[in-house]
């Protein structure tokens, strides 16, 4: 069953050895320090292990993109509340006891001085936006719509998705957050370059209107459906695994507004045309960068905690 880690617990036994995949994380002394989560089928150890294993076999050659397999099967499988999800414990547990193996095998860096690469400890045990599983689970629960991982999906082929935009104060908003992979959808359709500086130059060009823009009032949202979620997750009793090889079902929660998602393109078009760029080719050549606009904050809110 899983359970919750504290910090300090990840803190006294991880090392180089395990960062390399050298050496695996204590079980029995991580589980003695850990407080179970109960008997619920939701907390079960096995199908997570069983998707990771899956995950590793199809994307051995291609680990990035593992991130898009893996995400909506994650969150279909771990069926919680956002508030639940916000739990860092459940992620060190996840990340030291049931599967130190993935967050090598995904996040290993490049050898260096003939040593083996190492994944960095925040990978373990980090915030939302970086921790191994986590991040996962908070692309799929804030860019899906509704039962639809579909937008999900194209969140995590773009890796600055992941690392930027999800700390954005303003992804929340969920038509924001589908405005934006729709303005980046139409960019990978066209083979534009420098996907990931537009990424990067979208979320902050986003974020800063925000501070002057109150989107949810040019674009109102509905409100979630909690009891449709909580029967979801209630459904993990006797729910059949996520499949492989299609996309499994979200929470009959809510789509999200169509003319609210319609309203934020032009307005989020024109910000990325506006938009000056960080070329990050650039940059590692000692060329200054463009400066970026003020006003931006990458922090997270507790909003959706």
């Amino acid at each position: 069953m899983l359970g919750l880690l504290a910090d300090a617990a990840v803190a006294k036994y991880i090392g180089r050895a395990v960062q390399t995949g050298q050496e695996r994380p204590p079980q029995v002394a991580l589980r003695r320090a850990a407080e179970t989560l109960g008997a619920a089928h939701r907390w079960r150890t096995e199908p997570l292990r069983v998707l990771v294993d899956e995950a590793m076999r199809r994307f051995e050659d291609r680990r990035t993109a593992a991130d898009g397999w893996l995400a909506p099967r994650l969150h279909a499988t771990l069926r919680m509340t956002r508030a639940e999800a916000a739990e860092g414990r459940l992620w060190n547990f996840i990340a030291m006891v049931v599967a130190p193996d993935y967050v090598v095998w995904r996040h290993r860096g490049a050898d260096k001085d003939g040593g083996p690469g190492a994944a960095t400890a925040a990978r373990f045990c980090g915030p939302h936006y970086t921790q191994t599983f986590s991040r996962l689970w908070w692309a799929a629960e804030l860019f899906r719509d509704g039962p639809d991982y579909g937008p999900s999906e194209i969140a995590c082929r773009l890796q600055d998705v992941l690392q930027n935009t999800m700390r954005l104060d303003v992804i929340d908003h969920r038509p924001t957050a589908q405005a934006i992979l729709k303005v980046l959808e139409g960019r990978l359709a066209s083979g534009a370059s420098r996907l990931g500086d537009q990424v990067n130059a979208l979320s902050a060009a986003v974020n800063a209107a925000g501070s002057t823009l109150v989107y949810d009032v040019l674009a109102p949202d509905r409100p979630a459906d909690t009891d449709a979620l909580q029967d979801w997750i209630d459904e993990a009793e006797d729910a059949a695994a996520a499949p492989w090889d299609r996309l499994p079902e979200g929470p009959q929660d809510g789509e999200v507004n169509r003319a609210s998602v319609a309203a934020l393109l032009p307005i989020f078009t024109q910000l990325l045309a506006e938009a000056p760029l960080r070329d990050r080719s650039a940059a590692k050549n000692g060329v200054p960068e463009p400066r970026v606009p003020t006003g931006v904050s990458l922090s997270k809110p507790s909003a959706h905690l």
